[in-house]
C-alpha cells in the first residue's frame, strides 16, 4: 500500500507539472491578436509631458500644477482606452495604482481638460516633479518603480541597526557622525549612564538638512534630552512650497504619548526621506529611512559614518549572549553617575518584561533584555519598543518579519507524525490551484479574440 500510495502521488505530480508547461507554452505563443495591451505607450507619453527633460509648459500664466494634473488626466484616459487588453498585465495595473495615488498626492481632479504629450520645451521643470524623490522616481519609468530604501536605528545602550541590515551593539561615547552625505548629515552624542556599567545611551542629535535648490534652504533640527522641539532651529516648521505643511518639501509633525513615548517626525520629501526621533525616559532614540541611491559619502566627509558603515572594531561590544548565572560583568562605576537601580534584573525576570513589551524574540528582544541586565533601568525595555516600532513605520526594502510571539508558534511534537503527508498534499494542491490560475489568465487574454 505504501509503495502504491507513493507512486500514485509521484503520477499526479508529473501531470501536474506537464499541464504546468502546456499552459505556460500557451501563454508564450499566443497568436499578435491576444497581446493588445498598449501600458507601454502610455507610460511614455506620460514620462515625455512631466519629466525634467521636457518640462510642464506654462500655457498663460498656469500655475505648474494645473499642467501637471492636465497630463496626469491624459495618462488615466490612455489607459482606459487600452484596459481591454490589459487585464493580466501587471505594468498596467501598477500604472492604475500609481495613478490613483498621484491623483491624490498633487489634488488632481479626474474632470478636466485632457492633452497629448507635450513636446520639449526650456521652459523649468515642474516644482512639483523637482521636489517630490517619488514623483521623479515615477518619471523615469518602469526603473523608478523599483527604488531600494534603506533603514538605520539607534537606540539603548546603544544599539545600531545599519543602512547594510548589519545589527551591532557599540561603546561609542561621546559625539559620532550617523549619516555624512550630499544631502544630510546627522550626528549624535552619548554619555554614561550608569555606575558600574559601560553603557551609553543617546542624549543629543542633531540632523542637518542640506540647501536643495529650488526646494529647500539648509535647515537644522537639534534634540536633546531636555528638549525634543517640534521645530527647526529657526523656528520654522518647514521649508519649501507649503511651508511647514505636507506640501511643502520639508516640514517637521509631531505626536505625543504612547508606549514608545513622544516622538517627532521630519519629512524631506524632495530626498525621499523620513526621519523619528524619540524621547523615551532620559534618553533619544534615531531611525530613519533614506533611498539607496542617496547613501554615498559627501566629498568632504571624512568616511566615518556609523549608519553606512557600523561602528569602529575597536567600539564594538562581543554579541550580548544570555548567561543564566546572572547580568553580564561590567568595569568599576564611575562617579558622579546615578547607581543602578534596585532590585537589579535577573535574566528571567528581564526575559519576561521584554517578552511582555515587545511580543518577539528577535534581535530587539535580545537588545531590550541586554539593556535591562546592563543598566537596570526599565524605560530601556520601551527603548527597544520604540526602535521596533520606528522599524515597521518606516521599513527598508528589503526587511525580514518577524512573527509576533505566541505559543501558537512554538511546533507541537504530536503532529509531527503526519506533517510530510500534509506537506505533500499541501504541495499537491497549491500546484493544481497554480495551474487553474494560469489556464483562467490564458482565458481571459484571449478574450479579445472573440471582441
Amino acid at each position: 500500500m505504501g509503495k502504491s500510495g507513493s507512486l500514485n502521488l509521484a503520477k499526479r505530480k508529473l501531470w501536474n507539472w506537464i499541464s504546468l508547461m502546456m499552459v505556460l507554452l500557451s501563454l508564450l505563443f499566443q497568436p499578435a491578436y491576444c497581446q493588445q495591451c498598449r501600458i507601454q505607450r502610455c507610460n511614455s507619453e506620460y514620462v515625455a509631458s512631466t519629466s525634467p527633460s521636457g518640462g510642464l509648459q506654462d500655457e498663460g500664466g498656469a500655475p505648474p500644477d494645473v499642467d501637471y494634473c492636465t497630463a496626469l488626466r491624459a495618462y488615466s484616459l490612455c489607459t482606459r482606452r487600452t484596459s481591454r487588453g490589459c487585464h493580466g498585465d501587471l505594468t498596467y495595473h501598477a500604472a492604475l495604482l500609481s495613478i490613483r495615488e498621484l491623483f491624490s498626492q498633487h489634488n488632481c481632479s479626474s474632470d478636466g481638460p485632457t492633452s497629448p504629450a507635450k513636446a520639449p520645451s526650456t521652459s523649468r521643470p515642474a516644482a512639483a516633479l523637482l521636489c517630490d524623490y517619488e514623483s521623479r522616481a515615477l518619471a523615469q519609468g518602469p526603473a523608478g518603480r523599483h527604488k531600494k530604501y534603506a533603514h538605520c536605528g539607534l537606540f539603548g545602550d546603544p544599539h545600531l541597526r545599519t543602512f547594510r541590515d548589519e545589527f551591532q551593539t557599540c561603546k561609542v561615547e561621546g559625539a559620532w557622525p550617523l549619516i555624512d552625505n550630499r544631502f544630510l548629515s546627522v550626528q549624535v552624542t552619548n554619555v554614561p549612564v550608569v555606575q558600574g556599567s559601560s553603557a551609553t545611551a543617546t542624549s543629543k542629535i542633531t540632523v542637518i538638512f542640506k540647501a536643495y535648490e529650488g526646494c529647500t534652504e539648509q535647515k537644522v533640527y537639534q534634540a536633546t534630552t531636555e528638549d525634543l522641539p517640534s521645530a527647526f532651529q529657526d523656528g520654522t516648521r518647514g521649508s519649501g512650497r507649503g511651508g511647514g505643511s505636507e506640501a511643502g518639501s520639508l516640514w517637521i509633525s509631531e505626536q505625543s504619548g504612547g508606549p514608545g513615548g513622544r516622538q517627532v517626525r521630519l519629512q524631506a520629501r524632495h530626498i525621499g526621506t523620513s526621519i523619528i526621533v524619540r524621547r523615551v525616559g532620559r534618553y533619544l532614540t534615531f531611525a530613519i529611512r533614506m533611498p539607496e541611491d542617496a547613501l554615498e559619502p559627501a566629498e568632504e566627509s571624512g568616511g566615518l559614518q556609523l549608519c553606512l558603515r557600523g561602528c569602529p572594531r575597536n567600539e564594538l561590544i562581543q554579541e550580548h549572549t544570555l548567561h543564566h548565572q546572572g547580568p553580564p560583568s561590567v568595569p568599576q562605576g564611575r562617579p558622579g553617575l546615578p547607581p543602578p537601580h534596585q532590585p537589579a534584573y535577573s535574566v528571567e525576570r528581564a526575559t519576561t518584561k521584554c517578552r511582555e513589551t515587545l511580543q518577539v524574540e528577535d534581535v530587539y528582544f535580545q537588545s531590550c533584555v541586554f539593556d535591562l541586565l546592563t543598566t537596570g533601568d526599565p524605560e530601556f525595555s520601551m527603548a527597544a519598543f520604540g526602535a521596533l516600532e520606528d522599524l515597521k513605520a518606516l521599513p527598508p526594502s528589503r526587511l525580514k518579519q518577524t512573527l509576533p510571539w505566541t505559543p501558537s508558534n512554538v511546533p507541537d511534537n504530536r503532529d509531527t507524525k503526519d506533517s510530510g503527508a500534509q506537506n505533500s498534499a499541501r504541495a499537491t494542491q497549491a500546484t493544481t490551484h497554480t495551474i487553474l490560475l494560469l489556464t483562467l489568465l490564458a482565458a481571459s487574454c484571449c478574450l479579445c479574440k472573440t471582441d
